[in-house]
């Protein structure tokens, strides 16, 4: 077999026999189990020293996928089937019209979630109002919210993972698929952008758009060890123009072909979306095609 790269690993033959001999080994090791000791052998951890045991986990089902190996059967339902329903926070946000200058709600500010209590009221937020669904947050991701003088909540934004391949970007990179796989944690997508709907403040939205990304590489640096260098967004045409983007600086780069990410027979139609992306560094470029070390 020639050597395979899944979740960002490059895995030979010998890792693959190694993971059937340790599922027969321990017929009684759940998939939990299974992925942490693979990523304590490993040692397979983010640049804080995080251990990546779900990255692992989608390596193993990938790898399930492929019909490379055969996992112990599930001993809870997969979440993934079931609706996400968050704990609504103690205290709920006052429903009331904000409407003003965007001076009036100075001093404002903007801060990722890292208390239960923020990141019950983020989830909360985005699941009850954003017009997409909200099935919670995976993998490396950063939640901001965004409060006004009178600490009464404004908006949400999260960044998370970028689009594995996305044929626009890549050429604006000009990356090889080996930099794209060992560089694309260096990328981040912004995944959902809720203004509350009771409120309507001009500009508040790209203000809110260039203070996140003012602050995002250094949170993501802390949070996960290594640095951010380029955004991107995906923007559906039918509902909006994207001019909260193009006012915040972000580049129009093209648009998506209405196909989902898994449509392999091209046969799935999903809403055409416009893509936008922002560098937050000048060499973006240069940092993104560097040989470089993976973040894994």
């Amino acid at each position: 077999m020639e050597s395979l790269s899944i979740q960002s690993r490059t895995l030979e033959a010998t890792d693959l026999e190694w993971i059937r001999q340790l599922i027969d080994a321990h017929p009684g090791w759940n998939r939990t189990k299974l992925s942490v000791h693979i990523a304590q052998r490993w040692q397979w951890r983010n640049q804080v020293g995080q251990l990546k045991d779900m990255a692992c986990r989608s390596m193993l089902l990938k790898l399930e996928q492929k019909g490379l190996i055969c996992l112990p059967a599930r001993q809870k339902p997969s979440n993934n089937g079931c609706p996400f329903r968050p704990v609504a926070p103690t205290a709920l946000p006052l429903v009331e019209p904000i409407e003003c200058q965007l001076q009036r709600l100075e001093p404002l500010s903007i801060r990722a979630a890292q208390s239960p209590q923020e990141l019950t009221l983020f989830d909360w937020l985005l699941w009850r109002y954003h017009y997409l669904p909200y099935n919670g947050a995976g993998g490396e991701n950063i939640k901001y919210l965004a409060f006004d003088g009178q600490a009464r909540p404004l908006a949400c934004l999260l960044y998370g993972a970028a689009a594995w391949k996305l044929a626009v970007r890549d050429r604006l990179i000009g990356w090889s698929r080996a930099q794209r796989e060992a560089n694309l944690c260096y990328v981040a997508n912004n995944q959902r952008f809720l203004i509350l709907p009771w409120v309507r403040v001009k500009n508040l939205a790209s203000y809110l758009l260039s203070a996140s990304l003012e602050m995002l590489s250094a949170n993501w640096q802390l949070k996960y060890g290594h640095p951010i260098y380029l955004a991107e967004t995906f923007v559906q045409c039918e509902r909006f123009r994207g001019t909260c983007y193009r006012a915040a600086n972000w580049s129009w780069l093209g648009q998506t072909q209405g196909r989902g990410r898994n449509d392999r027979a091209r046969l799935s139609r999903v809403p055409i979306k416009d893509i936008y992306v922002r560098a937050l560094c000048k060499d973006f470029c240069q940092r993104l095609t560097q040989g470089g070390q993976r973040c894994s």
